[in-house]
């Protein structure tokens, strides 16, 4: 007696997502755009692994990182894990390649990358971020560049109502420094770092118990913290003048940003996008300069698609040669749910313009002829693999989203013909050389 077959149900982790041709093709030409734009300003690839081991990230990473890590012992006993983003395996890479690398080096990274948090609407536990970074220069020209790379990043995706939201570490360690709470900035900044998922109260609740402060010092912490640029940077400046008599530290964070604003000034962009906000920390332990969150204004919940800053001391871990760094990821899956959700993504069904269909199996090997003249010609086309009846490869055509179909039958006389048929006006033009076919389809 046979045995039924144990099936497997297919599914997918929490936090993991497969990924539809349509969707996946929109993501292609999401990072083909981006990648265009980092080689305008000069940004190179580089690959690195997912795989590192453990000790490569876990110095780097804050202890809610820690916990979000995915770490375990390899085959071959070793402690292992998946990196959590790009910039610490850059860290490691510079370090290990120093010599073959010119500084200050430009490079760019595509790449998944993993966190065991708590997944919700654009947030998964593996995601892709597309990095770029600027290393080895502690000018203020690399911070303003990668700051003009996210915005044309922008204009490139078709983006053009958003915001950058502008802050430096050393404004929030002056605060925390005026108020006397220096050492317990680490872990004061990872709590204000979560001031939009948790709320304002939260996070005065949770900044107490950390400091053991009076709830009147807590307040005069979160009305600084709370500082945002309503006006021109040069008139915000003024407003604010007096934060540079509290401390040296924060002095030197205004004084940054106001050279870099004045760096951006003048360029095409307006430079209302870029907005102070003293709220703006990032939780990742090794930013120690400017940092910034990019937000979509009609969609603020979605969250940051493009964050990033300076990191003065990454490659300390690595070599006692310090190298500065700056740079940004923009987080592509958070991307395409704020582009689907605007209607600025095109989901296209093919890549390819046209559809072969050869109505006998013996005209399969014209069909693909004609298929190699079309794409040395740089038009891509996709022949269908069965002698059916018309109107099955036809619907196929149109569900694939097909400009044309180019369909080769017979006449009366048992002769071999083309026909080029739209799939959009239905308009076909019959008997039809393989020549006239490309001509056709170039000029339309």
């Amino acid at each position: 007696m046979n045995q039924e077959k144990s099936l497997i149900t297919p599914r997918t982790l929490s936090g993991f997502r497969d990924r539809l041709p349509k969707e996946a093709q929109a993501k292609i030409s999401i990072l083909n755009a981006v990648s265009e734009v980092f080689l305008s300003y000069g940004f190179m690839p580089i690959e690195t692994p997912h795989l590192e081991y453990a000790d490569i990230l876990i110095k780097q990473g804050s202890e809610e990182i820690q916990k979000e890590l995915y770490r375990f012992k390899d085959h071959g006993g070793r402690d292992v894990a998946l990196r959590f983003d790009q910039t610490v395996p850059l860290a490691r890479f510079i370090s290990q390649h120093r010599h073959e690398l010119e500084l200050p080096f430009k490079r760019y990274a595509i790449g998944n990358v993993f966190r065991g948090e708590r997944a919700q609407k654009g947030r998964y536990r593996e995601f892709t971020q597309c990095d770029f970074d600027f290393i080895g220069s502690n000018s203020l020209s690399c911070d303003a560049e990668i700051l003009q790379v996210i915005c044309s990043c922008m204009y490139a995706l078709g983006l053009q109502e958003f915001s950058i939201w502008i802050n430096h570490r050393e404004i929030l360690n002056g605060i925390f420094e005026y108020f006397g709470v220096s050492e317990a900035i680490e872990s004061s900044l990872r709590i204000i770092d979560k001031l939009d998922k948790i709320g304002l109260d939260s996070v005065k609740m949770e900044l107490q118990n950390e400091l053991k402060l009076e709830s009147s010092k807590i307040d005069s912490i979160m009305d600084l913290i709370s500082i945002k640029q309503t006006s021109h940077y040069s008139d915000f400046f003024k407003e604010i003048e007096f934060l540079k008599g509290y401390n040296d530290t924060l002095k030197k964070g205004l004084n940054d940003l106001e050279s870099m604003l004045k760096i951006l000034d003048g360029l095409e962009s307006d430079i209302s996008i870029f907005r102070i906000n003293f709220s703006i920390a990032r939780g990742l332990g090794y930013y120690t300069g400017i940092v910034y969150e990019t937000t979509l204004n009609r969609l603020r919940g979605i969250g940051s698609v493009c964050s990033g800053g300076r990191y003065d001391n990454l490659t300390q871990s690595f070599s006692q040669e310090r190298l500065s760094g700056v740079g940004a990821s923009i987080g592509i899956d958070r991307l395409i749910a704020a582009l689907l959700e605007l209607n600025l993504l095109e989901m296209k069904g093919t890549m390819a313009r046209a559809l072969i269909i050869a109505m006998d199996r013996e005209y399969f090997a014209f069909a693909h002829k004609i298929a190699e003249t079309l794409r040395q010609s740089k038009i891509n086309v996709e022949v269908y693999p069965d002698a059916v009846k018309m109107k099955k490869s036809l619907s196929y055509a149109n569900a694939k989203g097909h400009e044309f179909s180019i369909i080769i039958g017979e006449n009366e006389f048992k002769t071999k013909t083309l026909t080029l048929k739209s799939m959009t006006s239905g308009i076909q033009m019959e008997n039809i050389s393989v020549l006239h076919v490309l001509q056709l389809i170039k000029e339309s």
